[in-house]
C-alpha cells in the first residue's frame, strides 16, 4: 500500500474518531450527577433543569447557589434552603412578569438518595 493511502485511511480513521473521543465519560455530569464538586465525586450538577429560577440568577448567583447547595449535611437543612431559595425566586420570577418553571426532580431528595445528605 502506497504512503499517500496509508495517510488518508489515518485522516478518515481520526476525523471519524474524534466525535467518540470528545464526548463526556464518567464523572463528568452527563445525567444530572457527576465530578462536579471540590473534593467529592459524584455531586449533584445543578442546572437549568433542576434549579427553579437558573434562568434568573447571574453566573455568581448560580455559583453562590450551587456553593451552598453543596455544604448541606443532612436533608432537613437542604429542605429548608431549598424552600427559602424557591420563594426568592418566585418573587424574582413575579418582578419580571414570568413563571418560575417547576425542576423535573428534587436536588434534596436526589442528593439524600445518593449518600450526599443525612
Amino acid at each position: 500500500m502506497k504512503r499517500s493511502q496509508i495517510a488518508l485511511i489515518a485522516i478518515v480513521a481520526a476525523t471519524v474518531a474524534a466525535p467518540v473521543v470528545a464526548q463526556m465519560g464518567p464523572g463528568m455530569g452527563g445525567m444530572g450527577m457527576g465530578g462536579m464538586g471540590p473534593g467529592k465525586g459524584g455531586r449533584f450538577a445543578f442546572n437549568q433543569g433542576n434549579t427553579p429560577g437558573w434562568s434568573l440568577m447571574s453566573a455568581e448567583e448560580r455559583t453562590a447557589h450551587r456553593d451552598k447547595m453543596w455544604s448541606f449535611k443532612t436533608f432537613d437543612e437542604c429542605k429548608a434552603y431549598q424552600a427559602e431559595h424557591h420563594k426568592a425566586m418566585e418573587a424574582k420570577a413575579k418582578e419580571q412578569g414570568k413563571t418560575l418553571p417547576t425542576p423535573r426532580a428534587n436536588a434534596c431528595d436526589r442528593m439524600k438518595a445518593g449518600g450526599m445528605l443525612k
